[in-house]
C-alpha cells in the first residue's frame, strides 16, 4: 500500500487488499472509502504497525490534531465551537519528520493546515450530532486521548523582585452570550453554589493534583488556589519541577516558554569549526571549543562561579532565569576538560546523532554546534545563490538562466573542494547545460595538467549527450566508448588523448581498464541506476578512481533508503557510514521520525534539487520547455532501413512521374514505420522494446515522469500504433492509461477527457494526431512527447497545445523523438533551419515537397548516415 503526496493532500495507489496483512487491508478499504476520513481515524486508532513512512507521517499530522484539539480545557463545553490551530512547535515537529516519499516536495504548512481544515470538518459533524460528552466520543474511538480538565494553572513572570513569579487557577466556562470565557477559580464558587455536584466535579482534579505536588496541596488545603498569588523564585522552581505530574492529572499548565523548552538548564555545547582551517577537503581538521551554555549563550568563568555559589532552584543572570544545580554543573565542568580534541570535517558532517548514540540531548552527552565559519560554509553549499558567480566560459554556446549559473558554480566549488555532488534538478531544468558548463570551465583552468573526464549514461541518452556537446560546447574533444570496444580505442583512453570519454553503464563492467585510470571528475547521468548497492554495475563503477564524482538524477530519493546510501557511497564514502550502520539508523527512523531532519540537513550540502514548482524557478522557465530527444537506431532496424533505402534508390533509376512520387512517399512511410518499431513495418505483434531505440527512449522519459507522478500525452501519427505503446506504456507505469483516436466515438472521447482530468492518477494518453490534435483540454498533463514526426510544425504545435493552454498551471515539457543520422534527423535539421520553408511549402503540402528532390538529393535525406 502506496501513498503518494500530492499538492493538496495525498492518494493511494498499488494497494492489493487481498495480498495485504489484515490490518493494513483494512485500512486500505477505509481510504479506498474516504480518504480524510480514513486519515481522521488514523490518529485516533494509532500508529499501524505495518504501515510505511509516508503512512506513519500522516498518522502523525491527525495525531497532531487531536493532541492540539485535547490540549484545551474548554473543549468539553465548547464541543462543536472549539478549534485546532496548528501552532509553530508543532509544525516544527512535524517538519522535521517529512520522510523520503513521493511528492514531499509539496509538504510544507498550508498543507498541514489544509489536513488540519478536514479533520475539523469531520469532527464538528460527528461531535454535534453525538448525544454523550466529548470525552465519551474520544473514548469509543479507540484513542488514548483524555479530554483535559477544565481548570488551568497560569504561571507568569512578575517584574517584583521580592516575588518574580504570579500564579494564577482559573477554568472554563459559558458567559452569558454563551462563548467561551476563562475566569479566575474562584468564579466558580459563585458560580455553582446552588449545584455542590457540579462543584466538586470540576474541582476534584485538584485533588488529584494535591496528592503529586506538594506546591498544589498547600495551596489546596489553605484556601489560597482560589486567588491570585505572588511567588518567590524557590516557590515557582517548586511548582516547575511539579508540572509534568500535575498535567498527568488532567490540569493543563501555561508556563514560561524557558522552561518548557529547557533553555534554562546548563549544557556544555561543543562548538566545531569556529575559524576557517587553512585547507578545505573531508579530511580537513577542525578544532572543537567546549563551553558551557544556557539557551546557545555561552557562560564565562564570573558566571559559573554565581551560579556555584547559589542554592539549587532557579537563578537569575543575564536577563535570564537560570536552573542551578550544584551535582550536574560539576559534571559538566569535569567532561569540558576531556573534550578538548580535534575532529575532521567528515566526522563533523556526520554527527555523532546520526549513526551513534544520539547527542542531541543534554542528559546523554554534549550538545554538538557549528561555529561561525562552519555555519556560513555550509549554508553557502546549501545555497549556491549566496557563491560568487563563477563566469561562464567564452567556448559556452548558451545563455544559462540564473537558477543553471547557480548550479553550474555549485558544481564548480563542489569540485574545487573535491566533495562528490549530486546535481538532481527536475526533469527538463537543463541539467545536462549545467554539466557541460562546468567540464568547459575546469577544462579551459590553466593549471599545467591535461584533465580527463569520465561520463557514464545509459545507452538511449549517447545520442543525446553527443548532439548536446557539439550544440554548448563544440570545442569539447568528445570521445564515445559503445558496442563491442576495440583495443586501439581503450589504449587511447589510456594514453590520455580524450578529454572527455563517453560511455555507458554496460560498458562499464565490461572494460576493466576504466579503473586503471584517475579521472579528474566522474560523471554518472541517470545515477538512480546504482540506486541497488550489491549489483556488479554497481560494484564496478565504485570501483573506478576519480577525484570528483558528480551523479545527475531527477528522482534521487524514493521510499527505500537504501538507495540513499549508494547514492551517497559513490559520491562521498563514509559520510553515510557504512551500509550496516546506514540499515541499522534507517530502522531507528521508523521509531524516531523526527531524525528525518538531522539526515536531510547532513547530505544537503552536497545536494542540489530544484524543481519545477518552486516559484523563483518557474518565473525563470519559459511555459512551454521544448527538447529533442535523439535515440539510436537497434540493430533489427539498422538492417531495415538500409534495405528500404538500397529498393527505393534501385526503382527510382527508372521511374519518372506519378509512379517515382508513390515510391517515394511509400519509401518514407516505410522508413517512418521502421524509425517507430521493425514490428509496424513487418506487420507483426512482436513489439520488443530492445528491438526500438524509440521504446527504449519512451522509457527512460516516463519511468522519470512516473517517479513524479505526472501524466504526459504521447501522440502519434499511426493509428496502429497507440495500443502497442499504449501496451508498453503500462508495464512502465505499472497501470493502464487511456488511448484516443479516430475510432473512437466522440461522445466516448469526452468521458476520456474527463477521467484523464479527474483526481484519480491516470498517467499517459496515446493519441493519434489526427483524432487528438485538435479541440481537446487535457491540461492535467504537463508533458507532451511526440512519438513520430509529422513535419508540419503547426499540427505539432495543435498537438502539443492540448496541454498547454489556459488552465495548465504548470510549465508544459515537451520531448520529440528523432532517429539519429535517419531521414527524421535531416527533415528535423531541414525544418529548424528553413523556417519559411516549414510555415509555407511544408506546412501545406504535406511531404509532398519531398517528392520534389533530385534522385541525389533525395537518396541523401533517405540513407542511413553511420
Amino acid at each position: 500500500m502506496g501513498f503518494i503526496f500530492t499538492q493538496d493532500d495525498f492518494y493511494l495507489e498499488f494497494g492489493k487488499d487481498e495480498k495485504l496483512p489484515e490490518a493494513l487491508r483494512q485500512w486500505y478499504l477505509d481510504f479506498m472509502k474516504d480518504k480524510y476520513l480514513a486519515w481522521y481515524q488514523l490518529g485516533l486508532k494509532g500508529k499501524c504497525e505495518h504501515g510505511d513512512n509516508a503512512m506513519t507521517f500522516l498518522y502523525m499530522v491527525s495525531d497532531a490534531f487531536f493532541k492540539i484539539l485535547t490540549s484545551q480545557p474548554d473543549i468539553e463545553i465548547a464541543r462543536e465551537q472549539v478549534r485546532a490551530e496548528l501552532d509553530e512547535e508543532t509544525w516544527e515537529r512535524l517538519e522535521s519528520a517529512i520522510p523520503y516519499a513521493l511528492g514531499v516536495e509539496y509538504v510544507n504548512r498550508a498543507w498541514v493546515n489544509h489536513a488540519f481544515f478536514q479533520f475539523e470538518k469531520i469532527y464538528k459533524k460527528e461531535i454535534v450530532s453525538y448525544q454523550g460528552t466529548v470525552a465519551m466520543y474520544l473514548a469509543e474511538k479507540g484513542q488514548n486521548l483524555h479530554v483535559p480538565e477544565r481548570i488551568f494553572f497560569h504561571l507568569v513572570e512578575n517584574k517584583d523582585s521580592e516575588y518574580p513569579f504570579a500564579f494564577l487557577a482559573t477554568y472554563a466556562t459559558k458567559g452569558e452570550d454563551d462563548s467561551i470565557c476563562h475566569m479566575p477559580l474562584s468564579y466558580a464558587l459563585t458560580e455553582y453554589k446552588a449545584d455542590r455536584e457540579k462543584l466538586l466535579d470540576l474541582l476534584s482534579c485538584l485533588n488529584r493534583a494535591a496528592q503529586i505536588s506538594e506546591f498544589v496541596g498547600q495551596t489546596v488545603e489553605s484556601g489560597e488556589m482560589f486567588h491570585p498569588l505572588r511567588l518567590t523564585g524557590e516557590e515557582a522552581y517548586r511548582l516547575l519541577k511539579d508540572i509534568p505530574a500535575i498535567e498527568e492529572t488532567g490540569i493543563l499548565c501555561r508556563i514560561p516558554n524557558w522552561w518548557r523548552k529547557k533553555a534554562a538548564v546548563v549544557n556544555m555545547t561543543i562548538s566545531m569549526g569556529e575559524e576557517r582551517p587553512s585547507f578545505l577537503g573531508f579530511d580537513t581538521i577542525l578544532s572543537l571549543q567546549p563551553a558551557l551554555t544556557v539557551d546557545g549563550v555561552p557562560l564565562i568563568k564570573e558566571d559559573i562561579a554565581y551560579l556555584l555559589s547559589q542554592t539549587n532552584g532557579l537563578a537569575f543572570l543575564k536577563g535570564k532565569w537560570i536552573e542551578v544545580d550544584h551535582g550536574r554543573l560539576q559534571k559538566l565542568l569535569l567532561e569540558m576538560e576531556e573534550n578538548q580534541e580535534d575532529i575532521t570535517l567528515l566526522e563533523a558532517l556526520r554527527g555523532d546523532g546520526i549513526l551513534k548514540e544520539q547527542k542531541k540531548n543534554p542528559d546523554v552527552g554534549p550538545l554538538i554546534s557549528n561555529g561561525k565559519w562552519l555555519t556560513e560554509f555550509l549554508q553557502k553549499l546549501r545555497k549556491p545563490e549566496l557563491m560568487k558567480k563563477a563566469r561562464v566560459p567564452a567556448g559556452v554556446n548558451a545563455k544559462l538562466r540564473p537558477y543553471q549559473q547557480n548550479g553550474y558554480t555549485w558544481l564548480f566549488t563542489m569540485y574545487q573542494l573535491g566533495f562528490g555532488a549530486c546535481l538532481a534538478d527536475d526533469m527538463g531544468l537543463g541539467k545536462t547545460l549545467q554539466v557541460l558548463t562546468f567540464l568547459e570551465k575546469i577544462r579551459r583552468e590553466k593549471d599545467g595538467s591535461p584533465k580527463r573526464i569520465l561520463l557514464i549514461v545509459p545507452a538511449s541518452l549517447l545520442g543525446n549527450w553527443k548532439k548536446e556537446t557539439e550544440k554548448f560546447v563544440p570545442g569539447m574533444d568528445v570521445e564515445i566508448l559503445h558496442g563491442r570496444p576495440m583495443k586501439a580505442l581503450v589504449q587511447k583512453i589510456l594514453d590520455r588523448q580524450s578529454y572527455l570519454t563517453v560511455t555507458t553503464y554496460g560498458m562499464t563492467v565490461r572494460i576493466k581498464e576504466l579503473q586503471q585510470v584517475l579521472w579528474d571528475c566522474l560523471i554518472l547521468d541517470e545515477a538512480q541506476a546504482i540506486k541497488n548497492p550489491v549489483t556488479k554495475q554497481t560494484h564496478a563503477i565504485k570501483n573506478i578512481p576519480a577525484k570528483m564524482r558528480i551523479a545527475m538524477t531527477g528522482t534521487p530519493i524514493e521510499n527505500d533508503l537504501s538507495n540513499l546510501w549508494s547514492l551517497f557511497d559513490f559520491l562521498n564514502k563514509g559520510l553515510l557510514g557504512t551500509s550496516k550502520d546506514f540499515k541499522s539508523y534507517a530502522r531507528q527512523l521508523a521509531e524516531h521520525p523526527e531524525e528525518y531532519a538531522h539526515l536531510k540537513f547532513m547530505i544537503s550540502p552536497f545536494m542540489l534539487r530544484r524543481i519545477k514548482t518552486d516559484k523563483k524557478i518557474i518565473s525563470d522557465l519559459p511555459e512551454k520547455v521544448e527538447a529533442n530527444d535523439y535515440v539510436a537506431l537497434s540493430k533489427k532496424q539498422i538492417v531495415l532501413y538500409r534495405k528500404t533505402v538500397a529498393e527505393a534508390a534501385e526503382k527510382l533509376e527508372t521511374l519518372k512521374g506519378i509512379a517515382r512520387k508513390g515510391v517515394i512517399l511509400g519509401t518514407i512511410l516505410h522508413l517512418k514505420q521502421i524509425c517507430n518499431h521493425p514490428a509496424q513495418y513487418l506487420g507483426t505483434s512482436d513489439y520488443t522494446e530492445a528491438d526500438s531505440g524509440k521504446f527504449v527512449m519512451l522509457r527512460e522519459i516516463c519511468e522519470t515522469i512516473f517517479a513524479k507522478r505526472e501524466r504526459v500525452l504521447v501522440f502519434t501519427q499511426f493509428k496502429e500504433m497507440t495500443e502497442p505503446l499504449s501496451r508498453f506504456l503500462a508495464q512502465v507505469f505499472h497501470r493502464e492509461g487511456l488511448v484516443l483516436h479516430g475510432g473512437v466515438p466522440v461522445k466516448r472521447r469526452s468521458q476520456l477527457v474527463e477521467k484523464f482530468n479527474g483526481e484519480e492518477y491516470v498517467p499517459y494518453m496515446v493519441l493519434s494526431v489526427k483524432a487528438g490534435g485538435t479541440g481537446l483540454n487535457l491540461t492535467k498533463s504537463n508533458h507532451v512527447i511526440h512519438f513520430d514526426r509529422w513535419w508540419n510544425p503547426a499540427v505539432e504545435n495543435q498537438a502539443t497545445d492540448r496541454a498547454f493552454r489556459i488552465g495548465q498551471q504548470k510549465n508544459v515539457f515537451v520531448h520529440k523523438l528523432i532517429c539519429e543520422k535517419t531521414i527524421e534527423e535531416k527533415i528535423d535539421v531541414m525544418i529548424d533551419s528553413k523556417k519559411e520553408l516549414a510555415e509555407n511549402v511544408i506546412g501545406s503540402g504535406g511531404e509532398n515537397w519531398i517528392t520534389e528532390m533530385s534522385d541525389e538529393e533525395l537518396l541523401s535525406v533517405l540513407r542511413l548516415d553511420i
